[in-house]
């Protein structure tokens, strides 16, 4: 969340801030509330003062009217200490929810807009893969191929589950250490991160565990809940933490089952693999610096460019624009690869561009909600900058690869980069030769 400071220091930006995100939130109540609470400790230092002076005064010879007077004068100091903490703890708890709802603040540069619709496309590697005959989309191409099945996962666990069968499940396992490969070079620490967090870590990262408009599955009465990425877990490794400044920067890697509620989701764009409850996702982490944060946004995009480049797969990378941004980001890039069997019109096998990596600069916006700290050469403790950043989703991936290497007779090649490591160049109907 934001500094108090800040917030009562840039009221206005602030309020125009949560304005051009068109989120809810009160900038004016934490402003109240803050005030009211200076008050509050104002008063409850006066009481705490005399409490002491009065336990003083008690050390001394007294005759038996005065201490007696000095104990009661005791009893109700007590009582009126007890009761402005007891207020105080009210008021504070009530302040730092209305602080949590105000967002981060967005990058200048961000572009102004409600939605996906008015992102800015900055950069395009490639052009959409054309075919000489009508392609197929990933549900049909992966029917034909005996790779996956949507109707036995819907039988067996419900709506958007699948099983990945035959050469599908050496695709997604090729593509983890294609990707994992790559991100170890690069220095970062590989992890397998549990597939459970604490609400408050989940509240700490910036996603919501409760609510009609949640996008999380909680275990009741657990107090946990299923991680939809594993950017919870990175950043809850930290939590309560004083870095050292020699530790910094950190790079970790995580490699996690998603799990996402997609309350809501449907139609052509959330179809097969694109919108589903349960994908495995290898997720970048970062811990460094507050000056070091911008230049590792950056560092992140060119490792996702790196990884779909290689692939040999058509992209475009998109600066988000402030609606679609999320609380926790000051400036978010996505990366968007060509699905030919993707449309946005009531034709089939149009083709469109589907997202498949995002990068977030959330500053110290996350650090502050999880107490994310390092040692400063002064001696005093700062929060770190924390980024985040999608290698690889598999299942998006997956969808990238079928479509835009699908051949006319129904095989589909595998990119040259994938071959040794899933053992084939190309996948084709069973009994086709």
């Amino acid at each position: 969340m934001l500094d108090y400071h800040f917030i009562i220091d840039h009221l206005d930006e602030v309020k125009q801030n949560i304005a051009s995100r068109y989120m809810k939130a009160d900038a004016d109540a934490v402003a109240r509330l803050f005030g009211k609470r200076a008050g509050l400790v104002t008063g409850l230092q006066g009481l705490q003062q005399q409490r002491n002076a009065n336990a003083a005064a008690m050390k001394a010879k007294l005759d038996p009217d005065r201490r007696a007077a000095l104990v009661e004068e005791g009893r109700k100091l007590k009582d009126g200490i007890a009761s402005a903490e007891a207020e105080l703890a009210g008021l504070e708890r009530e302040l730092e929810t209305e602080a949590r709802r105000i967002p981060n603040m967005a990058h200048p540069d961000a572009p102004r807009g409600k939605e996906d619709k008015d992102n800015l496309e900055v950069k395009r590697v490639g052009e959409p893969t054309r075919f000489d005959f009508e392609p197929a989309d990933h549900v049909q191409l992966g029917r034909d191929l005996d790779i996956i099945d949507f109707d036995a996962g819907a039988k067996v666990s419900g709506a958007k589950f699948y099983y990945l069968k035959n050469e599908g499940v050496f695709l997604e396992l090729g593509l983890t250490r294609y990707a994992l490969d790559i991100l170890q070079k690069k220095g970062f620490t590989p992890f397998i991160t549990p597939d459970l967090a604490r609400e408050e870590i989940l509240e700490g990262i910036g996603f919501n565990p409760r609510g009609a408009e949640s996008n999380v599955y909680t275990l009741e009465g657990e107090g946990t809940c299923l991680v939809g990425t594993a950017e919870i877990t990175l950043g809850g490794y930290y939590a309560d933490t004083v870095l050292s400044k020699d530790q910094l920067p950190l790079r970790l890697a995580g490699l996690s089952h998603c799990f996402r509620r997609e309350a809501g989701a449907a139609g052509q764009f959330s179809k097969g693999l694109y919108r589903v409850h349960q994908f495995s996702k290898l997720e970048m982490f970062v811990y460094c610096l507050p000056g070091d944060s911008g230049r590792f946004h950056e560092e992140l995009r060119g490792i996702e460019e790196e990884i779909f480049s290689g692939l040999g797969i058509p992209f475009r990378v998109v600066d988000t624009c402030t609606g679609d941004l999320g609380a926790p980001a000051y400036r978010k890039w996505d990366l968007e690869a060509w699905m030919p069997g993707r449309s946005s019109g009531p034709a089939s096998g149009a083709g469109d561009w589907g997202e498949v990596t995002s990068t977030s600069n959330c500053t110290d916006y996350q650090a502050r909600r999880l107490n994310i700290k390092y040692k400063d050469d002064d001696g005093r403790n700062k929060y770190v900058h924390l980024l985040n950043g999608t290698a690889i989703a598999l299942s998006r991936a997956i969808i990238a690869v079928l479509e835009n290497f699908q051949q006319a007779d129904g095989s589909v090649k595998i990119p040259p980069v994938l071959v040794p490591y899933v053992g084939f160049d190309r996948i084709t109907r069973k009994g086709a030769s």
